[in-house]
C-alpha cells in the first residue's frame, strides 16, 4: 500500500479501476488490506476474491475481511497460496482456517457458518472462475465432479453434523475417492492414473533437486 501511494498516488484497487482492469473478470489473490471503498468498488465491478487464509497467517499478511464481502454479494473461493507459504495444500484445512478465522477477526461465532465456507470452497469458487454453470454443485447438465470423504475413522466420531464435521474436523487424509469430469481418479486412497509409489519416487525426485 505505502508503494503503491508512494508512486502512484493511489492504492492499488484505484489504480486498476483507472487503468480499467476490474470486471468479472478479476480474482483479487490474498485481498487482506482493503479498506471501504475498495470493497464497494470491488463489488460494484463484479470482481471476485480468492481467500487464502493458511498462507495469510503464516506470511502475518492479514486478514481479509471475508464475511463483509460476502454479505457485499462478492464471490469468494478459498485456496492455499504455494508450497512455499502453506505447508500442507489442503483445502478441507482451508475451510476450517477460513471459519475460524472470520470468526477470530469479526468477534462474532456465527461469522462464517459451515455451509456458507462449503460453498466458497466448491459453487463460490465455481462462480469466481466463471464456471458456475459446468461445476460447483451437483445438479443434471453439470460435469461430475465428487469426492468422497470417510466418516468411519474412531477420531471422527461422533458425528451429528456432518457439514460441520467436513469443515471442522476431517483432513485431506479422510479422502477416499475424487472423480473428475465423472472419470474416477482416486479409489479407497490409492491413484488411477499413476501409482502411488511412482508418485512417492517423483516427489523424491524433485526433493533431492531442489535441496541441491
Amino acid at each position: 500500500m505505502a508503494d503503491s501511494l508512494r508512486d502512484h498516488g493511489q492504492r492499488p484497487i484505484a489504480r486498476l479501476e483507472a487503468l480499467g482492469l476490474l470486471s468479472p473478470r478479476l480474482i483479487a489473490v490474498h485481498a487482506v488490506h482493503l479498506d471501504e471503498t475498495d470493497r464497494s468498488t470491488l463489488a460494484a465491478r463484479g470482481c471476485s476474491v480468492a481467500h487464502c487464509p493458511t498462507s495469510n497467517m503464516k506470511l502475518a499478511s492479514g486478514a481479509a475481511p471475508v464475511a463483509d464481502l460476502v454479505a457485499r454479494g462478492i464471490p469468494v473461493g478459498l485456496g492455499s497460496d504455494g508450497a512455499a507459504s502453506n505447508n500442507r495444500l489442503d483445502l478441507l484445512r482451508e475451510m476450517q482456517q477460513a471459519s475460524l478465522l472470520a470468526k477470530l477477526t469479526t468477534g462474532d461465532a456465527a461469522a462464517l457458518p459451515a455451509h456458507q465456507i462449503l460453498r466458497m470452497a466448491t459453487l463460490e469458487g465455481a462462480r469466481a472462475l466463471g464456471m458456475d454453470a459446468d461445476i460447483g454443485s451437483l445438479v443434471p447438465g453439470k460435469l461430475a465432479d465428487l469426492c468422497a470423504v470417510k466418516l468411519d475413522a474412531p477420531e471422527t466420531q461422533p458425528c451429528y453434523h456432518p457439514i460441520s464435521h467436513l469443515v471442522h474436523v476431517l483432513g485431506r487424509e479422510a479422502v477416499s475417492d475424487v472423480w473428475v469430469s465423472g472419470k474416477r481418479c482416486l479409489t479407497q486412497g490409492k491413484l488411477l492414473q499413476i501409482t502411488n509409489t511412482e508418485l512417492l519416487s517423483v516427489a523424491q525426485l524433485w526433493q533431492n533437486k531442489i535441496h541441491l
